[in-house]
Parts: structure tokens; sequence; C-alpha cells
């Protein structure tokens, strides 16, 4: 389970209610607490691609049960056609995957986009009502589903106001000194698997020489793995510049990293929210995003230079990369302000509006006519 399902499923529990969850795996924490039961779905070589169809028909099973018993469901995206809340985190209808690696793997992610594709229209089809988590998703939805939009209510994610919260100076020279980091240096985050190219790694990858080149002593740190992990490593020693690029791969300590860096840079080329650049915003760091990403409609009026209008643009981004890191004091103090405001909404708040969602009316359906 991700993280946003995960609050939601644990704040139900804690507030007394039965959950049944349906899921390839859950936090041993939270399978733990009384009321909840687990249901587990194998997933066959590992993959999400074979699984689905056993995912499907377990959530309607259990879903369907619940639902006849007279209590609630909330299905994610295509996962299964319940006739329910279906809460979208992703529209794969609004993003068609950029080919990478072999021709068997553009292949497979083709026909994984057709499955999924076919699986939304039908998910979408038997909601009651849709849950968007961001206006940029629900725009989706409407556009690419025609569905009714006041049959789609946006809510936002929360977060961790505690786990992720700007840290003090002593605190980030603590991490860099257990990193390793030297305390002269900028340190710019990419958060994003490097399986594909939907995060837009190439183009950060291609802007970073002239970073590199400004005079401005920085190092990029990467955090993620993936299938292309290997040739990018390749590719930075081709370029001499992996001296100034890290791959940290997977990290379970990111909220820590995060506030060990001086600014993320997300030049996503589909981004239905963005948790990555919120939490990055909640421990006080600008972050450089795609303006058409989803987080991108939170940030306020006067910081127009973090938001990118072409994510293929290398040049671009490196001088916005440039001019963040060289005014870093003020954005940082920008960034901090915004993060007071974005850590007032917790992870129990959305779950509250997620509960208030559940009580409309169980007579209403997701497509217009």
């Amino acid at each position: 389970m991700d993280v946003a399902n995960y609050a939601l499923a644990h704040y139900l529990a804690r507030t007394g209610r039965a959950v049944s969850l349906v899921a390839h795996r859950v936090d041993a924490d939270l399978a733990a607490l009384p009321g909840v039961s687990f249901e587990k779905v194998s997933k066959p070589l590992n993959s999400y691609l074979l699984a689905a169809p056993l995912l499907r028909r377990r959530g309607l099973a259990v879903g369907g049960s619940v639902l006849r018993a007279g209590g609630d469901a909330v299905a994610n995206g295509g996962n299964c056609p319940l006739p329910a809340v279906n809460w979208v985190h992703y529209v794969h209808a609004a993003y068609a995957p950029h080919g990478a690696g072999s021709f068997l793997r553009r292949g497979k992610q083709a026909f994984a986009r057709w499955c999924h594709l076919r699986e939304e229209r039908i998910a979408f089809r038997a909601a009651r009502r849709l849950i968007a988590n961001s206006y940029r998703t629900k725009d989706d939805l409407v556009r690419g589903f025609k569905i009714n939009p006041s049959l789609i209510d946006v809510i936002y994610y929360g977060v961790d106001a505690e786990r992720f919260a700007p840290a003090t100076d002593e605190q980030r020279r603590d991490v860099r000194q257990r990193l390793g980091w030297n305390a002269d240096c900028r340190y710019v985050a990419f958060i994003g698997a490097l399986g594909d190219r939907r995060k837009g790694f190439d183009t950060l990858f291609a802007a970073w020489p002239g970073v590199a080149a400004s005079g401005v002593r920085a190092k990029l740190v990467v955090i993620g793995q993936g299938a292309e992990l290997s040739d990018w490593q390749r590719r930075s020693s081709v370029a001499g510049i992996s001296g100034s690029i890290e791959f940290m791969g997977f990290r379970a300590d990111v909220h820590e990293i995060l506030r060990a860096c001086d600014a993320l840079v997300s030049p996503t080329r589909y981004e239905a929210y963005g948790l990555g650049v919120h939490e990055a915003i909640c421990v006080g760091i600008p972050a450089v995003v795609s303006s058409t990403a989803g987080v991108a409609e939170r940030y306020p009026a006067g910081f127009d230079e973090l938001l990118l209008s072409d994510p293929e643009n290398p040049t671009d981004l490196a001088a916005r990369v440039v001019s963040c890191l060289a005014n870093h004091q003020l954005w940082r103090e920008k960034m901090i302000a915004f993060s007071g405001q974005l850590r007032k909404r917790t992870w129990d708040d959305m779950a509250r509006d997620i509960l208030r969602v559940l009580a409309c009316p169980r007579s209403e359906t997701g497509l217009s006519c």
C-alpha cells in the first residue's frame, strides 16, 4: 500500500471502524490494529500486470461483501470496478509512456497501458463517485472519460507534519556528516523510479552539465532505482559528470536526506499530484517542478521561477536550478513559510474529507449520459 492508502486505513482503524484491506502487501503495524483484516493477493513473477486480474477478482469479492452488508468501499483507479467511491491517484489515459529500453520492454509498456486504459474505463463507469488528488487529475478524468465534473471531488493529500518538518542548521549538519556530504556544497535531490522517462530524469541529466559549469558547487543526489539505473550510471561516467552525481538507489530515510538537501528537482512529464515535491516543500527546501504537475496548483503567487513550462527543455531547467541555488537563502525563507501552510493539513484531515465523500448518496453514478 502507498502512504495515502495507508493513512486512510490507519485513520479508519484508529477511530474504531472495521477495515478490510485487499492488497499485495500491507504494513505489519497496520494489519495488527484491532478491526483490521487483510486479504493478501499474490503477485505472480513479481508482476503487477499479471497480478491485476487477481487483485480485481478479490477486490470485487471482498468489496461486494462489505457493500451488501451496508458498509463502504474505496477502490483505486482501474484496480477494481466496484459500485463505490473510486480514489484516483493516476490517470493512464493522461500519459503515454516514453519508449525506453529494449523492444520487448517497450512492447510490454504498450500492452500494459492498453490494459490500464480498459480497466479504467470499466472501473470509472462502475463508480458512484470519484475522488481526484488534484484539479489536474479531475480535468484528466473529465476530458478522458467524459465524467460529470459534479461527481468528482478534489481532495488533496496530507502530510506527516512531524516527520516532514524544516530542519535546524544543526540537524542539517548532523545529517550531512552521516551521509559524508561536504559542508560547502549545494545538494540537489531527484526522487523517482529510473525505469521509464515519466519523471524526466533524462531532462535533468541533460541539464546537469550546465549546472556543474555555472560556478555553483553542486551535487545531484538521485533517490530511486529501476531498469535504467545502471545505464544512467554508465552514461554519467562517459559524460564525465559522475563526480557530481550520486546514485543512492532505494532509501528508507528520504525525509532525512531531503532535510539535508538545498533543493529538489522534478521535471516530470506527467504527475497527477507529486507527493515527493509536497514533502520536499514541507521540509523547507525549494522544489523545481513541472507546471502541469498536480502539486504545482498549490504553489502561491511569486513562485513562477520554480515552475517549468517545458519539462523537455534542459537549458531552461539548468538556469532555474542555478538561480534557485544562487538565491538559496531567499528561497529557504519563502519555502519555510510555504511549509507552514502545507503542514497544517495532515493525513487525518485528508481521511476526514474522504469520509464526507463516502457519506454522499449511493444512488449517484460515475458517468454522465
